[in-house]
């Protein structure tokens, strides 16, 4: 496999007054084209910044993060806007769907930045959505569904357009034991049948047996990367 995302001693520095705080101390990681990478740590440890750092949300301080062929911390915001539109999808824990758009709404959304077509749009958004059990639930906005719901709603947003990239911020947070196995393994199956990046930041041991590696974060650092027997029995 091909490296799709590099990192080369990537720092970030938040400034607080007269205090520095070193939020990643110069990390090199490398993540393989349809790898699976699990980000574990406890809160606080920087799993976060990085994915910010790899998604573009936020610049290093220092260092190179290079997508492809692609620097992104040399893009400037609008570049970064485009990148992220062609290139990234984001599954969060909070799910951050808009309230008053439905089901079907929130799903093409990212579609029509992208430019396709309201016909198509809407084609895709139902099928992703009945391919996420949510075939009954279209229009129903996120008020009117449970926490499993939105967050099925959430991985058919990040999912709709095919892209290279799917982060997943602690995808499983807010939901209980039973929901959050289903949660991953659909969001797992579905990077491996479209043959997807998947990056997952976790502080739960369980979730990170879901990914081909776990990187262990520490205090801004990677403390040690091991290689796992991946779940693959759920499609």
């Amino acid at each position: 496999m091909d490296d799709l995302i590099v990192l080369n001693n990537v720092r970030k520095v938040y400034k607080m007054g007269d205090e520095k705080i070193v939020a990643l101390n110069n990390i090199s990681l490398s993540i393989d084209q349809e790898e699976i990478v699990c980000l574990l740590g406890t809160s606080g440890s920087g799993k976060s910044t990085l994915l910010n750092m790899m998604a573009g949300l936020e610049k290093p301080t220092k260092g190179e993060i290079i997508i492809g062929d692609k620097h992104v911390e040399k893009m400037n915001e609008k570049q970064l806007a485009k990148f992220r539109q062609l290139n990234i999808g984001f599954v969060f824990q909070s799910y951050n769907l808009i309230p008053t758009l439905s089901a079907m709404e929130n799903v093409s959304l990212g579609l029509t930045f992208r430019g396709v077509p309201r016909k198509k749009r809407d084609k895709l958004a139902k099928e992703m959505l009945q391919s996420v059990g949510l075939g009954d639930r279209l229009n129903h906005k996120p008020s009117e569904m449970s926490g499993g719901q939105q967050q099925r709603v959430s991985i058919a947003r990040a999912f709709v357009g095919k892209p290279k990239i799917v982060f997943a911020d602690e995808p499983t947070g807010n939901l209980d034991t039973k929901t959050t196995m289903e949660v991953m393994d659909l969001i797992t199956g579905m990077a491996r049948e479209n043959r997807q990046t998947l990056i997952i930041v976790t502080h739960d041991v369980e979730i990170s047996s879901y990914a081909h590696r776990i990187v262990y974060i520490r205090d801004g650092s990677i403390e040690k990367i091991v290689e796992n027997q991946i779940k693959e029995d759920v499609k």
